[in-house]
């Protein structure tokens, strides 16, 4: 179980961040301890499954991928343990595949000389405009700090490194700088069956900036961030994080102040005008679709998510 333990507090801890990072490392953690298993394989992959899921309550991608894994079949312990394997490699190719296959599709939705607004640390985001720039499209990059963990300066410093010119700027300047952005491309944590974003905190001001200045606002998203779940009218739960993340000990030791520190927000889908997609790109309103086409709602360790090959060209 340390393998598990492990992976969960780093999690936790944000040392592993991002929707399709956290589900990557997650997968792998019940790979490597499903092969140190010995006895009531069941029960052990669901006391791991259980830890693992517990850590980051909005990422539907995290739901989705043990979900996906604890799909396993087999009579035997050893049938157990190479079913779920297989079904972990699995995967771990979907998270790499369609992170690519986005970049290609979302790099048709960039001109020639874009500038691009992102937000946070999206590496499907970075996907679209990293492709963009590939095809030899002269790309330039707004990236917000996004505090209070300052992820932009991860994106900053990659996309800087990969040879994009990027102006780091602070979250509160986005309507100042909006005139200069010709379109917004940004990740996703989880999206509803409605169509809504649940996103990095800032997220939804950004999208209500761009909707006035008449700016295109895309997200970029695989399919294992759509949330199942919420077919059945199931809310998604919004992080708060720790007062600490935002204020010093002389703010949080005063009994009348208080720090509330939301992780993420939500963007109404009347504010998204594509979400782009491994399978294709979409309006918001076929959120649906792809839920009831590509994902199907079950609980994870009885029955399984199942894919099709079904897209949205």
């Amino acid at each position: 179980m340390r393998i598990v333990e492990d992976c969960a507090r780093k999690i936790e801890r944000m040392e592993i961040r991002g929707a399709g990072r956290i589900a990557r490392f997650a997968v792998e953690a019940l790979k490597k301890y499903a092969l140190e298993i010995r006895g009531d394989f069941d029960g052990k992959m669901r006391e791991a499954s259980m830890r693992l899921l517990n850590t980051r309550p909005t990422a539907v991608s995290l739901y989705n991928a043990i979900n996906y894994v604890m799909g396993y079949h087999g009579e035997s312990e050893e049938e157990k343990r190479e079913s779920l394997i297989k079904r972990a490699d699995e995967f771990i190719r979907w998270v790499d595949t369609a992170r690519e296959r986005i970049g290609e599709i979302g790099s048709k939705r960039l001109k020639d000389g874009s500038t691009v607004l992102t937000h946070c640390n999206s590496s499907s985001a970075l996907a679209v405009i990293k492709k963009a720039f590939d095809e030899g499209k002269e790309i330039k990059v707004f990236a917000t700090e996004s505090r209070p963990r300052y992820q932009g300066h991860i994106t900053a410093r990659e996309l800087a490194e990969y040879g994009i010119d990027v102006t780091l700027i602070v979250d509160s300047a986005v309507r100042y700088f909006m005139k200069e952005i010709d379109v917004v491309v940004v990740g996703a944590d989880t999206i509803t069956v409605n169509g809504a974003l649940i996103n990095k905190i800032g997220t939804s001001q950004i999208a209500l900036s761009a909707k006035e200045a008449r700016v295109p606002f895309i997200v970029a998203a695989e399919t294992y961030k759509f949330s199942p779940k919420t077919l059945l009218g199931e809310l998604v739960v919004i992080e708060e994080r720790e007062g600490s993340e935002v204020a010093g000990k002389d703010l949080l030791s005063n009994p009348k102040i208080h720090v509330r520190n939301p992780a993420f927000d939500v963007t109404p889908r009347d504010y998204i005008d594509l979400i782009v997609t491994e399978i294709g790109a979409i309006p918001p309103e076929m959120s649906y679709l792809i839920i009831r086409d590509h994902l199907q709602y079950k609980e994870f360790g009885k029955e399984e998510i199942s894919l099709n090959t079904k897209h949205y060209d």
